[in-house]
């Protein structure tokens, strides 16, 4: 059985939360959230996991999918909600995985506040940072568990939790926990869960195969797919220009100064591509931050800290950060490299236009990138017209302008010669130090 918006009006009719059929402390939750009216995923995921269905849910990256698992599964726990001090009554029975530390600390996150108002344990367990205090909390007990997988096992091995409990199991961001890199882990977490549970998978995004591997260790399941196929949300206006591998990063500042982006997440391929690009905007004296998998944890969070509180401009990012942020009004994603995986298009340019807000996404494509971007194309069945970049805007001269005045952002004598017309400061190499009265903007950055 399949549903979907045409075919389960039944599901569509539910107008707020309480029509869901939702506890009252859980409601209280919401309306203190500012939460009334659930999304279409939530609309019909779940009244299908309070029934106790395994389930396969498809949607946009952005419409709520946290809230679609996590507030029908706190429903379920009711019963077993207690404020004993023992540990042997708080056994795990909800397990949520999660790619990426980045995403794990945000679903837990979302659980806290859903159940503020509940006697019921949480928490969360990922890498890169000390085991000890996980572990304390872990043998404190807890109803439910986020964690990514390797954490996991790493706490399974040394027998700081215990599994046996867990009626519920939770994939975020299932087609990344089903492929290759997270399989083997994963199929060793099912070892050790029992059998009888219920499985949900949650992903804007799932290809056939992975689909047949899914219901491989689910149930019956029924899977709610609220948007066409593997499409980004309609709210996201999606802009490619062409431009030479150099000519990239003149590109990122002119879209940037000329659109007056506030803040936006430029995706980059490889770890050592991102570190290249961050250094080379702080050197600008762009206000630009790093975050990939070999950063530090405390490095990690606290470039997204900076990030949520508008200090950062650019958080310039490897793919870890399309599954693991969640910030409110993100105005801008940049596609400086085009990711090898057209799913991993939709995970990006599914961080901004969120929950029915307006975004952008731009895509700077050189030559030898056409080839993605033609499968990019064929993913998301949309045709992505490349057009030009924007022009400068030109700024009032003042007698700063002058070549030689102290204050002058004037081009270099060689780049005059080239263009006559005026040029964005931002676009100009850093002033060296030896120039008088010009001290270098990259040597405090």
């Amino acid at each position: 059985m399949e549903i979907d918006e045409q075919n389960a009006p039944a599901l569509e009719a539910a107008t707020t939360f309480a029509e869901l059929g939702l506890a009252p402390p859980i409601l209280r939750a919401l309306e203190e959230m500012g939460y009334s009216i659930p999304t279409p995923i939530q609309k019909q995921a779940i009244p299908l996991v309070v029934m106790g269905r395994d389930l396969m849910a498809q949607a946009q990256t952005g419409t709520g999918k946290t809230a679609a698992f996590s507030l029908p599964l706190l429903q379920k726990m009711l019963p077993h909600a207690n404020t004993s001090a023992s540990p042997a009554r708080h056994p795990v029975r909800a397990l949520v995985l999660a790619p990426t530390r980045e995403l794990a600390l945000q679903v837990h996150e979302s659980v806290l506040a859903y159940s503020r108002h509940l006697p019921l344990r949480s928490t969360v367990v990922f890498g890169g940072v000390d085991m000890r205090p996980q572990e304390a909390a872990l043998k404190a007990g807890v109803e439910i568990l986020v964690a990514t997988p390797g954490r996991l096992l790493d706490h399974a091995g040394s027998r700081s939790v215990q599994l046996s409990q867990v009626q519920f199991l939770v994939l975020d961001e299932a087609d990344r926990m089903l492929d290759m890199g997270f399989l083997p882990d994963l199929k060793r977490i099912l070892d050790l869960l029992p059998s009888q549970r219920q499985t949900l998978l949650f992903s804007a995004t799932f290809d056939d195969s992975i689909v047949g591997l899914a219901r491989s260790f689910l149930r019956n399941p029924l899977k709610v797919e609220v948007a066409r196929k593997n499409t980004a949300a309609e709210s996201v206006e999606q802009v490619v220009h062409k431009v030479r591998e150099d000519d990239k990063l003149e590109a990122l500042v002119r879209v940037v100064k000329t659109r007056d982006i506030a803040q936006a997440l430029v995706f980059t391929r490889t770890k050592l591509a991102a570190d290249r690009l961050g250094r080379r905007l702080q050197r600008r004296g762009v206000q630009a931050a790093i975050i990939h998998g070999d950063k530090a944890q405390v490095e990690r969070l606290s470039a997204l800290e900076g990030f949520k509180q508008g200090k950062v401009q650019l958080l310039v990012a490897t793919d870890i950060a399309a599954r693991g942020i969640d910030i409110v009004e993100l105005p801008c994603v940049f596609n400086y490299e085009l990711p090898y995986s057209p799913e991993d298009y939709v995970h990006r340019i599914g961080r901004t236009g969120r929950a029915g807000a307006s975004g952008l996404a731009v895509s700077l494509v050189a030559p030898e990138e056409d080839r993605l971007l033609a499968g990019i194309e064929r993913f998301i069945k949309r045709d992505l017209k490349a057009v030009p970049l924007p022009e400068s805007a030109p700024r009032p001269r003042t007698r700063a302008d002058a070549p030689g005045h102290p204050g002058s952002l004037a081009a270099p004598r060689s780049l005059t010669r080239r263009r006559q017309e005026p040029v964005c400061a931002l676009l100009l190499p850093p002033l060296r130090d030896d120039a008088p009265g010009h001290p270098d903007p990259g040597k405090d950055a």
